[in-house]
């Protein structure tokens, strides 16, 4: 594709497509809309075929939300976490992290599991006591209902990075405390920078404020698209949370969705 007015529409549709700001463009003949077969229709609102819907089905895409561009680490620095290479090495820093208590009780870490060519990242809040118990995150009851939403979008965990905001089970299996997120999160801000995945999913409140850098409820967070250093963000429930309250999982399907049609 060499034409100039195709590459700017194409290139539109794809901010369109993945909550960017919208572009005003002026009037005028270079832009007026192509409406032949097979071309990008600029004054239409975008949509995605649902994986699953009806031939000739589809739904809009909601609105952008919070877009949060924390500083990208620099690679010279003397920070360990920044001169990691793999998500290998930023494995081991994290098995020998003390930064904070969480380290005092653990039995194991549990930095993440997937391939590193992973287009999905699935960010929840941090270790329960079965994840402590085997180094691997989402592997409780928790961890199979995860399995089993993932599946219902045809994209097997094995496709899937998942990880969590701290590496460490709070007591308990309360919420990370302040402190304990940031000393922990730099490991997960490296994850992503490495990883470079095509959309991510926070489940929970915990996942969703600390990707965002935002005090918003997890209600508020939902039905948009956010994004992190440019990344598509969606948020939904965690796992944990539809066990609890089985009302929740009709608009989890609803967000997951959302995450499914970015990735087409």
């Amino acid at each position: 594709m060499n034409d100039g007015r195709a590459l700017a529409k194409l290139y539109l549709e794809q901010q369109r497509v993945l909550g960017g700001d919208q572009v005003i463009l002026p009037p005028g003949p270079s832009i007026t809309p192509d409406l032949r077969p097979g071309s990008v229709n600029l004054t239409a609102a975008p949509v995605l075929p649902t994986p699953g819907a009806s031939p000739g089905k589809s739904e809009a895409l909601p609105p952008s939300g919070v877009s949060f561009d924390p500083p990208s680490g620099d690679l010279f620095a003397a920070d360990p976490v920044q001169q990691a290479g793999t998500l290998a090495e930023v494995a081991t820093l994290v098995a020998d992290c003390t930064k904070c208590k969480l380290c005092e009780a653990r039995q194991h870490t549990v930095p993440g599991e997937g391939p590193a060519h992973a287009r999905l990242v699935v960010v929840g809040e941090g270790p329960g006591r079965t994840e402590d118990e085997t180094g691997r995150p989402f592997v409780g009851k928790a961890g199979e209902l995860l399995t089993k939403i993932l599946g219902a979008i045809d994209f097997p965990r094995e496709q899937v990075f998942i990880c969590n905001v701290v590496k460490c089970r709070p007591p308990e299996n309360r919420l990370p405390q302040y402190d304990e997120i940031a000393a922990c999160v730099p490991y997960l801000f490296r994850q992503i920078e490495l990883l470079k995945p095509a959309v991510i999913l926070a489940m929970g409140g915990t996942a969703a404020q600390t990707l965002l850098n935002t005090k918003q409820s997890l209600g508020a967070l939902r039905n948009q698209i956010h994004r992190f250093r440019g990344i598509p963000v969606i948020v939904t429930y965690h796992p944990a949370a539809l066990l609890r309250n089985p009302n929740w999982k009709k608009p989890t399907w609803d967000d997951v969705r959302i995450a499914r049609r970015l990735l087409v």
